[in-house]
């Protein structure tokens, strides 16, 4: 099993963080990961993406012309990622921010409300964290479980509370998500 994911939005929102904590599960799953991260030098405000490659088997490159998953927080990063994804892949989007329209019908497209649901968490810098809890549930690439051990050894979880807080926002997508995939099941 390899499985190559692309999350791309604004620096700030937290994308590269989203690509560590998935790297970090893979490792602390024995599997074999690469994490390549790409910013613009302004950084903050400006375009940021990583590219994240999971594997059982040894991986030859980081980079991923066609990955499995691509994970979206902004519009442009939409224009620019949308198309890249493998076909019967999954195209996660942070619907709070991207509002434009996916024409491809071969992929499994996930809106994710990630600002709202962080907003209503208490916390809106949860917003990516919660990101990272809907591509799991969608894609079972990894575990909830794994993700909220990970926490622990980064940035995200060096307090009590602010671990804590962020388990919880890896439930709130996870549970989104779900909502979301039963209701295309279901259509």
């Amino acid at each position: 099993m390899t499985k190559k994911m692309i999350f791309a939005g604004f620096g700030g929102q937290g994308v590269l963080v989203m690509g560590y904590l998935m790297a970090l599960t893979g490792m602390r799953q024995g599997k074999n990961v690469t994490y390549l991260p790409a910013y613009g030098a302004e950084v903050r405000g400006g375009t940021a993406n990583c590219t994240v490659v999971i594997s059982d088997q040894e991986i030859a490159s980081p980079v991923s012309s066609s990955p499995d998953f691509v994970i979206v927080m902004n519009n442009p990063s939409l224009v620019r990622f949308a198309n890249m994804v493998a076909q019967d892949g999954f195209l996660l989007t942070n619907s709070s921010l991207v509002h434009g329209e996916v024409k491809r019908h071969d992929v499994t497209k996930v809106p994710v409300p990630v600002n709202e649901l962080a907003h209503e968490l208490g916390e809106d810098r949860s917003a990516n964290v919660i990101m990272v809890g809907a591509l799991a549930e969608a894609t079972g690439v990894v575990s909830i479980e794994d993700l909220k051990e990970a926490l622990a050894y980064t940035g995200l979880g060096k307090k009590p509370k602010v671990l804590e807080l962020n388990r919880r926002a890896l439930e709130v997508g996870a549970e989104n998500a779900r909502q979301v995939l039963n209701k295309e099941k279901s259509a």
